[in-house]
Order: C-alpha cells, then structure tokens, then sequence
C-alpha cells in the first residue's frame, strides 16, 4: 500500500508565500498522479469528499483551508480549495486527468495559475509513521522531498486510505515568512 502512495507523493502541495500574496497555493500533482493511476492508485475521488485543515505560518499568522472534491469525470476531477488566511482569503480551484496526472485548468480568484513543473520534486526520505493532528491520530506514508524552486524541504504525512481529497494529514513546507504547518482537522468522505 505505501509503496502505491509514494507513487502519487507528486501530490507535494506546496504551501508557498511571498511578500505580496501570503496565501498562494501551488500544487505539483503531474507525476504522481500519472505514476499512481498506472497501478489503480490509492486516490479515490467522490464528489463531496472534504478536507479541513488549520494552517499556521511563522507561529503568528494562522487561517484555514477547506479541499473538496466538486466533480468527477473519467478524464476530469475538479478539486475547490478555499483558504482563509487572517484578513486574506482565497478560491482556488484545479482541474486534473486522474489517468494522466496532467493540471488542465488551475485558477485562483478567477485568475489563471502556473501549475508549476511536476519535475521540480525530488524524494528524498519515505518511511511509515504515526501521526496525531487535531482530526485524530493516523498511520501515514512520510515523505520528505526537496523542491527546486523552494529553498528547504518540505515534509508530507499522507493518508489516501483513510482522509478523501489526496490524502494530505500535515505537511511543513518553508516559506519566505517562517515555516507553514498545515494539520488536518476534519474530513468528510462521501
């Protein structure tokens, strides 16, 4: 099973921020999401499914994010992420081929994204470990991996098994304000 989930670890959702736009989320899904639909992968995506999780940045800025599943085709999934950041809020929603892994549509508050580039992620540590964040305690897939374009690593504890969306539980990615902890908080699987 974890070796099925470090397929899809393209997944690597990046929490990322600069100086104008603390919120912006990048997601960096085309390789994984390529490698682990080649092998029935762990993602099984239903309209509905929900993901709340609290962010926290450089121990002073804290906010939400809610990911939802808002439809599903044999070659789209459309994915919402809405995320409210103190005084900042954001809507973002991605469209992607759950048989190729490839961003067809990425768009933020209306305007179009840059997807990002599925290579830029290197893994460089896997292994299976526990961990308790507010939603409960779960057995994870841990992966650490290296992003070319963001100075640092960025850890991931994932769960597609149990938690809906992409199985995110807690990530820590760098940031040009300090670390972001992202921990899931609740999840509604339909």
């Amino acid at each position: 099973m974890f070796k099925k989930i470090l397929l899809a670890l393209g997944l690597v959702v990046s929490v990322s921020a600069n100086a104008n736009n603390l919120e912006t989320l990048a997601y960096d899904l085309g390789a994984a999401m390529a490698a682990q639909t080649q092998a029935q992968g762990p993602f099984d995506f239903k309209v509905g499914d929900t993901a709340s999780y609290k962010l926290n940045m450089a121990q002073f800025i804290n906010g939400t994010m809610v990911m939802t599943v808002k439809a599903v085709t044999a070659d789209e999934v459309t994915i919402t992420q809405d995320l409210d950041l103190m005084i900042q809020k954001q809507s973002c929603e991605q469209v992607i081929n759950p048989n190729t892994g490839e961003i067809k549509k990425f768009t933020c508050n209306g305007q179009d994204q840059d997807p990002g580039n599925a290579g830029d992620v290197e893994v460089i540590e896997t292994k299976e470990d526990t961990v308790t964040v507010p939603a409960g305690t779960f057995v994870c897939l841990y992966v650490k991996a290296r992003q070319a374009s963001v100075q640092g690593d960025i850890e991931q504890w994932i769960n597609p098994k149990d938690v809906p969306v992409f199985g995110l539980v807690k990530q820590l990615a760098p940031s040009q304000f300090g670390k972001v902890t992202v921990e899931l908080t609740s999840f509604k699987k339909m």
